[in-house]
């Protein structure tokens, strides 16, 4: 019998040999199972990527009209351009099982903006959000040094901690629901998590594997009955539209060019943080230059997309990576499926809303898990180094200053707003804070000599 030998610790370096994906980035499973995976990974990212349009749209007063073209485009845009991340075109795309979707952080931004000069403020700094992303991601070949593992599983800690509050929202049946935190939103979420659990746990092959999409099918059946799910809105919703690009205009006043180029950069810190976070969950390595470059222009161009058809830009998902480190399928052909539904959806309204009314209790359920798979790939990529005190320090100072503003965002209400939005994300405080003090190590061993909780420090 092969490992008998329990008498020493393997070395660290052959820890990510137990990392063993299921499919590896370019296998393509059995065409059935690859289609239930797919929908897995739509269902994940779809609370999130319908959710951001319509807290748009409800901020400005949109019609419904207006509402559900934005809800549309938001679909279609992230089936398109989740496909430019997992097949490539050149230089764009980081050919790695990445879901693209609506990112939340641009929303932050754009309801002042649509408030303030219109929606297609929003877009015209889209555009030029687009060009700050691309141009960061043609950078990384000399940027790549401020992203060691240490910074990297700082940033991928951060993200998954401020995502947390998320998903324990949705659990409890999502922000501003009547019946929030009820027994019956509770108990669905609970549902759902408990048979992905078991289902994970004792179940074979596809059965395993796609844990979380009949988690959330059987989540969804039960809600039904209950009156948990909108049925009417699907039946008011049209069977086949086709969006018309730039329906409502650029526009590009200063205020949207600052805006938007800030979040840019906070966007693309994140990103790097998932593409770091999926290979090194999903196929136990470090992401390389090429996949990071690649997944962090795409980013760019999927904003550019997305603004050109009046959709909010667009950047990876970080659950749907906790997805592929809960299943263990990296590949990419898997998403590119996903994709397809998704374009699908966008084209087809009324199959869009079926799954646009599931319930936040039911998502929720399974969003508790794909958060916190962030936070063991983020645990995962800090393990990859020898910590010395420097390190602990440098962990400690940038998740306490990051997580502590984005837990009481209140302390820098009196900066300037641009700025009051980069802080409030905990991301990029804790990303700047961790890339500084790493530049700044000290040369002296005796400070940074590696910690050994068996060995007492003497002298």
């Amino acid at each position: 019998m092969e490992h008998e030998d329990t008498t020493s610790a393997p070395p660290p370096s052959s820890r990510n040999d137990a990392v063993k994906a299921r499919y590896d980035i370019d296998e393509m499973p059995p065409l059935g199972q690859a289609t239930l995976l797919g929908v897995q990974h739509v269902l994940v990212m779809m609370a999130s990527n319908v959710t951001i349009p319509i807290v748009l749209a409800t901020a400005i007063g949109a019609t419904t009209g207006e509402t559900a073209f934005l809800v549309q485009v938001a679909l279609l845009v992230a089936g398109l351009t989740t496909l430019l991340q997992t097949v490539g075109v050149g230089p764009v795309g980081a050919r790695l099982p990445v879901v693209q979707g609506t990112s939340f952080g641009f929303l932050v931004v754009s309801i002042p903006l649509a408030q303030e000069y219109g929606l297609g403020a929003v877009f015209g700094g889209a555009l030029f959000a687009a060009l700050v992303q691309t141009t960061l991601g043609f950078s990384l070949k000399w940027l790549k040094h401020l992203f060691p593992p240490l910074v990297s599983g700082i940033v991928v800690l951060v993200i998954g901690i401020g995502l947390l509050p998320t998903g324990m929202a949705l659990y409890a049946g999502g922000n501003g629901a009547p019946d929030f935190g009820s027994w019956t939103n509770l108990g669905l979420a609970t549902l759902v998590l408990v048979v992905m659990l078991v289902l994970y746990r004792f179940g074979r092959g596809v059965l395993s594997a796609s844990a979380v999409l009949i988690s959330l099918v059987l989540g969804y059946l039960v809600a039904i009955p209950l009156d948990k799910v909108r049925l009417q809105e699907v039946a008011d919703a049209d069977w086949f539209s086709v969006p018309t690009p730039l329906e409502f205009g650029l526009d590009f006043p200063a205020a949207a060019f600052v805006a938007m180029g800030a979040m840019a950069i906070a966007t693309s810190v994140e990103t790097i943080g998932d593409l770091s976070a999926l290979t090194k969950s999903g196929a136990g390595r470090e992401v390389t230059d090429k996949e990071l470059q690649g997944g962090v222009v795409a980013d760019g161009v999927a904003t550019g997309i997305a603004a050109l058809f009046s959709a909010l830009p667009n950047t990876s998902f970080g659950q749907n990576v906790g997805l592929v480190a809960f299943t263990g399928v990296m590949s990419r052909h898997v998403v590119s499926i996903g994709a397809g539904f998704l374009i699908v959806l966008g084209l087809f309204p009324k199959l869009a809303t079926i799954i646009a009314v599931m319930p936040s209790a039911v998502i929720g359920g399974a969003a508790v898990a794909m958060f916190g798979m962030l936070l063991g790939a983020g645990i995962k990529l800090l393990a990859e180094t020898a910590l010395d005190r420097h390190d602990m320090l440098v962990i400690a100072v940038s998740i306490g200053v990051g997580q502590g503003i984005a837990a009481v965002p209140d302390s820098v209400r009196k900066m300037p707003e641009s700025l009051e939005v980069l802080l409030t994300s905990g991301i990029v405080p804790a990303a700047l804070i961790a890339v500084l003090l790493n530049l700044a190590r000290p040369a002296d061993p005796e400070v940074e000599g590696e910690l050994d909780v068996d060995v007492p420090r003497t002298g």
